[in-house]
């Protein structure tokens, strides 16, 4: 009698339990169908039909046709390459001195690191803005509306990712792997890359593809900074609603 008072009990709690699921699954399906399919689906097919509504693909051939289209992908990709390469080269060493040394005040240090990454762009945007300015400090330099003060601003607003995402990874390798190295005569530099390095590449490597994409989809900074060359395709999607 006990044993069929606890199935039974068990059974009802297993049916409670799939309800919530299903019913939670529900909600979310529902959710993302009102607030994001919906209206993605309703611009695709703004792109694609024609004022009778027929389908129209011409528009396709029109646009990658243009080459001005592939000025705009070549400017993208290449202010995201350079973004994202001077992200690694100045974060790996921040990593290394935020999570591999001991001093005073680098928990303090850590959390002003993280500052950058968390301010609106637009606000990272102006200040390089003033500081490029004709009338900012480093307006000298000549790089106020260029790509390189994109470049900059973007590395600038991306170093924390990379140092706290390779520099939680470093953290944690043992170094007695990199002291045996060196005891059998490595030297630092090639204890780093045959032991360090291999370590770190799969946090190297994730990091990196976040700040890519991105520094490919960055427009708040662009706009601010002058949209240099021939902009982004973030920045030309705007320009053509507006022309």
């Amino acid at each position: 009698m006990v044993e069929h008072l606890d199935r039974t009990l068990r059974e009802r709690q297993l049916v409670t339990l799939r309800i919530g699921w299903g019913a939670a699954l529900i909600a979310v399906v529902t959710f993302l169908a009102i607030f994001f399919a919906w209206p993605v689906g309703a611009m695709l097919l703004r792109g694609i039909l024609d004022d009778a509504g027929a389908l129209d693909l011409s528009a396709f051939g029109e646009v990658l046709a243009a080459p001005r289209t592939w000025h705009i992908v070549g400017h993208t990709l290449t202010m995201a390459v350079l973004s994202t390469a001077g992200s690694v080269v100045f974060g790996l060493p921040a990593a290394y001195i935020l999570y591999r040394t001991d001093f005073p005040g680098r928990t303090v240090l850590r959390s002003i690191t993280l500052v950058p990454f968390v301010l609106p762009t637009v606000v990272v945007g102006v200040a390089f803005r003033a500081l490029l300015g004709s009338n900012g400090p480093l307006g000298f330099l000549g790089l106020d509306q260029t790509t390189g003060a994109v470049v900059a601003a973007l590395v600038f607003f991306n170093i924390s990712l990379i140092a706290r995402q390779v520099g939680g990874l470093w953290q944690m390798l043992d170094p007695r792997t990199v002291e045996a190295a060196r005891s059998l005569g490595a030297s630092r530099a090639r204890a780093f890359w045959t032991i360090t390095r291999p370590a770190l590449t799969p946090a190297i490597g994730a990091s990196a593809g976040l700040v890519f994409l991105y520094c490919s989809t960055a427009y708040s900074l662009v706009r601010t900074l002058g949209s240099p060359g021939v902009g982004t395709l973030e920045t030309e999607v705007f320009r053509q609603t507006q022309t």
